[in-house]
């Protein structure tokens, strides 16, 4: 990957999109089944201000784009938003709910991705390529939304993953299960600081990816 400044703005866009639709869709799909807690706080916006994390957005991203070109290896791509407020037991059926609520994130993503495969479709028509920037933002838009969907699909508190298995386990599973989360974060830090992250998503990732291509030929 090519880390010039053009590079850099050429990824924020989808990167931007990809963060604030996450989390808006969560606020969204939250009002609609009864809880208005992100809407009346001003989290169900595409402000992408409203959503940035400075450390989750920016800082750890950053890191890790930054060591990838100082030691030469591939980039991957992890970070978060600011949790959008959700408060389940306004929901009028909280465990059944707490499925589309936490499903709404990664649904987002998929949603983008298929724009913006559609979009990468559109701007190489017979192999031509009229715009390599246009191109470039595309594609890393494709990366991004298919690389978060697969993230936030992992079982693990405080990822969307874990709440769409709660939602589905049996009530005294659930309130187990539900009780791992201080220690969920912890989880994905070590999973990602031994690179293990990278080859427990990759089933999840080659997955989303073949439903992608049978929607849109890239």
């Amino acid at each position: 990957m090519d880390f010039s400044l053009a590079t850099i703005v050429l990824w924020a866009v989808p990167v931007v999109f990809a963060i604030t639709l996450h989390e808006a869709a969560h606020g969204y799909v939250a009002k609609l089944f009864g809880d208005q807690t992100a809407w009346m706080l001003g989290r169900v916006t595409l402000n992408p201000i409203k959503h940035i994390d400075p450390v989750g957005t920016l800082a750890v991203p950053g890191a890790l784009l930054l060591m990838a070109k100082l030691f030469g290896g591939p980039a991957f791509i992890f970070g978060w938003a600011k949790p959008v407020p959700v408060n389940f037991g306004n929901l009028r059926s909280p465990k059944r709910d707490m499925f589309w609520v936490a499903g709404a994130g990664p649904f987002a993503n998929f949603v983008m991705a298929i724009g913006w495969a559609f979009l990468l479709k559109a701007t190489v028509p017979s192999g031509a390529i009229p715009s390599d920037g246009l191109l470039e933002m595309a594609d890393a838009g494709v990366q991004i939304n298919l690389m978060l969907m697969a993230l936030n699909l992992l079982p693990i508190l405080p990822l969307d993953g874990c709440r769409i298995a709660v939602s589905l386990l049996p009530h005294s599973l659930a309130v187990s299960y539900a009780r791992l989360e201080p220690y969920g974060f912890m989880v994905v830090i070590l999973l990602l600081a031994t690179g293990v992250l990278g080859i427990v998503i990759a089933p999840i990732l080659s997955a989303i990816h073949t439903v992608l291509k049978v929607i849109v030929v890239v």
